[in-house]
């Protein structure tokens, strides 16, 4: 068995999942404060989207929070696996 790293694909980090949730205020009014829709950050933080580096809705919901924009993604290296006939 081969395993192979063919692609990578960026995600939302831990740290700005925790900044959001610990956020003084609801999630509601943080997002309206960013101004991007209530249902779409919760979709950022739940990972059902997932905004590329450099989204204008996860800097403006980072620099609420005091997160630096280089803090607001990971990378998630997605990898394959390939089973070898012999």
């Amino acid at each position: 068995m081969a395993v192979f790293f063919d692609g990578r694909k960026a995600m939302i980090s831990e740290k700005f999942v925790s900044a959001v949730k610990q956020y003084s205020g609801t999630q509601y009014s943080l997002a309206w404060k960013a101004g991007i829709h209530p249902v779409t950050l919760t979709q950022i933080v739940t990972g059902y989207i997932r905004p590329l580096p450099g989204d204008k809705r996860v800097l403006k919901v980072a620099a609420i929070l005091g997160i630096e924009p280089g803090e607001c993604w990971e990378v998630e290296v997605r990898r394959r696996v390939v089973e070898a006939n012999e």
